[in-house]
């Protein structure tokens, strides 16, 4: 099992942090199972804020991943259809025992040098 670092805008990771959001959405899937999740807040921040465990991975046509996942997903299905214009499928990572840090990390904390577009897999 793996863990992951997602950058992930403020907006959605005060969501995620407060329980609004329940699922992380991407383009592509891990190639590694994936225990928990770093969260990465982008600029203006720029800190690693907390951790989450992954419950599950979905990944399924888009009708069906926000068929499962709009009511927690702390996103418009507008946002969501944008997002995913031009694709045929969705991966929606649903998130759990979400852990705010009490002190935001640095990315050096984690080995990590640059922030990742995508995600980068941490020990």
């Amino acid at each position: 099992m793996s863990k992951i670092l997602l950058s992930i805008n403020p907006h959605h990771v005060e969501n995620i942090l407060s329980g609004v959001k329940k699922f992380e959405f991407r383009k592509v899937r891990c190639k590694r199972e994936v225990e928990s999740i770093l969260i990465y807040s982008t600029s203006p921040q720029m800190k690693v804020v907390g951790e989450a465990k992954v419950r599950q991975i979905i990944e399924d046509e888009l009708a069906e991943v926000w068929e499962i996942t709009g009511r927690e997903s702390g996103i418009s299905y507008d946002f969501f259809s944008e997002y995913y214009m031009g694709r045929d499928t969705a991966v929606a990572y649903e998130l759990e025992d979400v852990e705010v840090f009490p002190e935001p990390k640095e990315l050096s904390d984690f080995g990590v040098t640059h922030a990742p577009q995508s995600f980068v897999y941490v020990a």
